[in-house]
């Protein structure tokens, strides 16, 4: 259903129309989710207008709009079994991942968001001359918000944190596949006392409802986490609208560089988990394992030994590292780059095939010898599928690693810190991971360079994105100071 926090009900979409959402461990119908489209879209940023424009949410003392958050936290750590399950059933990720990791980080962050929401405040400018100056930051007003189906509930926490401690309303679209999670989480926020209008999550398609929202004229901020192709599309429509702010949070191909004094055993594992972790399902993902021709064909061989002993099957049994692909579409999409990498020359070390008859289940793949021009190197695959490439030299690897069109992230293995800082600095991403990759935490900023998007997600420039400032200059009559 739509979520239309309004009302504080659940409530069919005007058109009447639903889609299912699909387990993927099955491809099986979990639920009938309402099928939002412009008009639903229109009922959602009214709701939110009007609570920002005659609502109690930005009139609100800073202190109240904190303890809100925070009964929020509390309420989604008391249901963290449900959102957890949810999350997997409609997603495929792994239970324990969910529970353990996922759900755990997103009262983190609700937590982290709300402490900052009584810290927000302006400055006091000196200016030449007898003026008090004076900057206010105020909400920006209706937050359209659209997020991806690899992270459901983290991806909704990244947006919805943020904007509702600097005082706005929002109307979150969730994925179509993976409506579930967010859709219940919202219901939480209500629950602790969120009021009317705040928050509303709509249900629905990116052509119907997603563009609807980019292109509302009603809509002052909007934030976008997706592929790069998408995004244009949604930074266009919102130019072509209101010329309303965008956030875009894009794809990456980002590398992976182990160097030749790398403890091999450790840089297997860590570049293993960098690859593989979510399904592969990561935009972060080190998709480009860079491996230094001292230490290569170790490397490569424990690789594929290491993806042999990736234990795949049901995301619900204890002991599950990988689960399905979310969806058929994504898994034909992984397997055409199998194919790919294949015909185009580079050597299939392990997996390259679906794993049983049921279900969008894919062998952890595992390519060496696979160069720059190729395909399986250059394009974001989202998928369970490791790309070894070799190199000589520093400069040659920081020429080759920042030869693409993304620039989101990047790891580094090496035991000499001269390596690491030279690296760190000449990598054009939004952030180098030394000796770890996927840490990640609330106060950390998050994004990219180049098409890996605009603006950053997570930590103190996350509230920038949320706010307007505004300079208020008085005159003085016999200042005693200036």
């Amino acid at each position: 259903m739509c979520f239309f926090g309004v009302s504080y009900y659940w409530d069919s979409c005007g058109s009447g129309k639903t889609f299912p959402t699909l387990d993927p461990r099955t491809g099986e119908v979990i639920a009938h989710v309402a099928e939002g489209h412009s008009e639903d879209v229109d009922r959602a940023v009214s709701a939110a207008r009007k609570a920002f424009d005659h609502g109690p949410w930005p009139k609100m003392t800073a202190y109240e709009r904190q303890r809100i958050l925070l009964r929020v936290a509390d309420l989604i750590e008391k249901h963290n079994d449900e959102l957890a399950a949810l999350e997997t059933w409609d997603n495929g990720k792994p239970y324990e991942q969910a529970a353990k990791i996922e759900v755990p980080m997103l009262v983190r962050l609700i937590r982290y968001y709300a402490g900052w929401a009584d810290k927000i405040h302006g400055l006091t400018v000196p200016a030449d001359g007898p003026y008090h100056v004076q900057t206010l930051h105020e909400p920006i007003g209706v937050a359209g918000q659209i997020i991806p189906w690899n992270f459901p509930l983290l991806m909704f926490a990244w947006k919805v944190g943020p904007a509702l401690a600097c005082g706005n309303t929002i109307v979150l679209k969730t994925a179509e596949q993976t409506p579930l999670s967010a859709l219940y989480a919202a219901k939480l926020f209500h629950e602790a006392g969120l009021p009317a209008g705040v928050l509303n999550v709509v249900s629905g398609f990116g052509p119907t409802a997603g563009a609807a929202l980019a292109s509302h004229m009603e809509v002052d901020k909007l934030a976008f986490t997706g592929s790069t192709d998408t995004g244009k599309v949604v930074l266009e429509l919102a130019a072509k609208s209101n010329l309303k702010p965008v956030t875009l949070e894009l794809g990456g191909k980002s590398p992976f560089i182990v160097c030749e004094d790398a403890d091999v055993d450790q840089a297997v594992e860590l570049a293993h988990f960098a690859l593989f972790f979510n399904q592969g399902q990561c935009c972060c993902a080190g998709s480009r394992t860079f491996v230094h021709e001292n230490v290569y064909e170790e490397f490569v061989q424990k690789a594929k030994a290491r993806a042999l002993r990736r234990v795949v099957g049901d995301p619900f049994k204890g002991g599950i590292e990988q689960g399905p692909q979310i969806d058929s579409d994504q898994f034909e999409k992984i397997l055409r780059y199998i194919r790919s990498g294949v015909e185009s020359g580079a050597t299939l070390e392990t997996g390259g095939d679906k794993l049983g008859n049921k279900g969008f289940y894919i062998q952890p793949t595992v390519f060496s010898n696979v160069k720059d021009g190729m395909l399986i190197a250059k394009d974001e695959i989202f998928g369970p599928v490791q790309s070894i490439l070799k190199f000589k030299d520093l400069g040659e690897v920081v020429q080759r690693a920042n030869n693409t069109r993304y620039g989101l992230a990047a790891g580094v293995f090496t035991k000499n810190m001269d390596t690491a800082n030279t690296l760190t600095r000449a990598l054009r991403v939004g952030t180098v991971w030394i000796n770890c990759f996927d840490t990640f935490d609330a106060a950390i900023p998050f994004g990219g360079y180049k098409m890996s998007g605009q603006g950053r997600e997570k930590g103190e420039y996350s509230l920038k994105n949320y706010l307007q400032v505004k300079a208020v200059v008085n005159p003085l009559k016999n200042p005693a100071w200036l």
